[in-house]
């Protein structure tokens, strides 16, 4: 009902109860100055225009009650002033979790990320000449040592990577691919997409199940061609009645027409890895079976940051990174410095110390142990909470990220139920905490894996757990 043929006696019933709600200043002057005033002034904003629509559509006199206004506005603040991307302790036993950001990162790098960010750095600065220098030429000894490639650089992620190689390499032409291997890897980025941006013609050779190098050999077409491509399936598998070309095969046809030949492999790897009965190829072994450019994941299987690696020929990799769109997908120094580091622990033999490896090789029985441990630390911190039920179960997860498909890994969890909440609600409390907590749920009970809760994290991942179950 509008104001306008609202009974007079309810409009100025209305009226007197708008009246009291306070000063939008009042309201932010009596929230917690340890908040910046900003915050309290929006919040505060906030909470009486939602107080002002709630009276005027339901009359209700609670909306108007100052002390649940102060207490709204201070939780909006404090929402307000804190960062909006922030740490979250994962639960799931995904390692490599798209959603939560991936790999997370060697101290190490971290500490080499804070020396360059806090000051200046040698970015595109080379200290022995005192002239301008490349942002490229910090990876152009350790890459190329590493992938055994005779140049490499970088770009911001492994879909900018393959575009640019399109772009420099076959716009205008045609791009032959197995139909097996039109790929989407998330995201909706599908490779006839990309080729159809980059300006590639796409030539689809095989069938989805079946492609032999007879297929490729027939497509090519002299002046025409400009790559053949061949697209690992990091983040599917095919089984059954299947054929494909290996990338050296494809390499050796590449040679004998004279026609390059580019490797996407996705995920990544610089070192052979079999798990569970899944193989993914080493960059270095698809190097030396040909490949003459190959791109793949920093974040993924390599365990570094957010990047798209490219080695290869030289002339391919230098005519990529004289191309203008290399500028638009060029890295940041943060993430150049922890990229750097990250491949330096493998050189140096280290790579135990970067913590996807480190997850990976916790045994079951390790992480059963770890899982104990916290329930130890919940009950001890509930002190008799009654209705909750605590149990270490063993069960399994996949690695995520679009790698290593078909492995599910052997983890613990702790399973927690409570009597008084549902398992939903109990995940969404613990989403809406400080820090928040991502978890699974499964079978009426949340579960907190240990395989992707660092043991330093664990007092604080009981702590979370405490808050939510014994929360009013």
């Amino acid at each position: 009902m509008s104001d306008a043929v609202t009974p007079a006696r309810d409009r100025g019933a209305l009226s007197a109860r708008l009246r009291q709600l306070p000063q939008v200043h009042r309201l932010a002057d009596s929230l917690p100055h340890a908040t910046p005033a900003v915050y309290r002034v929006a919040a505060s904003q906030a909470v009486l225009d939602r107080a002002r629509l709630t009276l005027r559509q339901s009359s209700d006199p609670a909306a108007a009650r100052v002390a649940q206004l102060a207490e709204d506005a201070a939780v909006l603040a404090a929402r307000l002033a804190s960062p909006h991307l922030a740490p979250v302790i994962n639960g799931t036993g995904v390692i490599l979790h798209t959603n939560l950001g991936r790999a997370p990162l060697a101290e190490a790098a971290l500490a080499h990320v804070e020396r360059v960010a806090r000051g200046y750095s040698t970015l595109e600065w080379d200290p022995e000449t005192g002239r301008r220098g490349s942002r490229m030429s910090h990876l152009d000894e350790v890459l190329p040592a590493l992938t055994g490639a005779e140049a490499a650089m970088a770009v911001n992620n492994n879909a900018g990577a393959v575009l640019l190689a399109l772009f420099t390499l076959a716009m205008g032409r045609s791009v032959i691919v197995s139909r097996g291997q039109l790929v989407e890897i998330g995201g909706a980025f599908r490779i006839p997409d990309v080729m159809r941006v980059s300006g590639a013609r796409l030539v689809e050779v095989g069938t989805t199940n079946k492609t032999r190098l007879s297929d490729y050999a027939s497509a090519i077409v002299p002046g025409e061609t400009a790559l053949l491509l061949h697209v690992h399936p990091s983040n599917f598998r095919q089984t059954g009645f299947v054929e494909s070309v290996a990338p050296g095969e494809l390499a050796a046809l590449g040679r004998e027409a004279g026609v390059p030949v580019m490797a996407d492999l996705g995920s990544g790897v610089l070192f052979p890895l079999t798990m569970g009965g899944a193989q993914e190829p080493a960059v270095r072994d698809v190097v030396a079976a040909g490949a003459d450019v190959t791109t793949f994941s920093g974040d993924k299987l390599l365990g570094g940051p957010q990047a798209g690696l490219i080695v290869g020929r030289a002339e391919l990799v230098g005519a990529m990174r004289r191309h203008p769109l290399a500028r638009a997908l060029r890295l940041d120094k943060m993430t150049l410095a922890a990229l750097e580091v990250t491949l330096r622990l493998y050189r140096e033999g280290r790579q135990d110390e970067i913590p996807l490896w480190r997850m990976l090789a916790q045994s079951e029985d390790a992480l059963v142990q770890r899982a104990t441990r916290l329930r130890r630390l919940v009950r001890r911190q509930m002190a008799g909470e009654a209705g909750v039920q605590l149990t270490v179960r063993r069960t399994t997860a996949p690695v995520g990220g679009g790698s290593l498909p078909e492995v599910m890994s052997g983890t613990a969890v702790l399973a927690v139920r409570s009597a008084n909440l549902s398992a939903e609600a109990l995940e969404a409390r613990l989403r809406a905490g400080t820090p928040a907590m991502a978890v699974r749920v499964a079978e009426d009970s949340v579960w907190v894996d240990l395989r992707t809760v660092a043991p330093s994290e664990e007092r604080v991942a009981a702590g979370c757990i405490v808050r939510a179950v014994t929360a009013p």
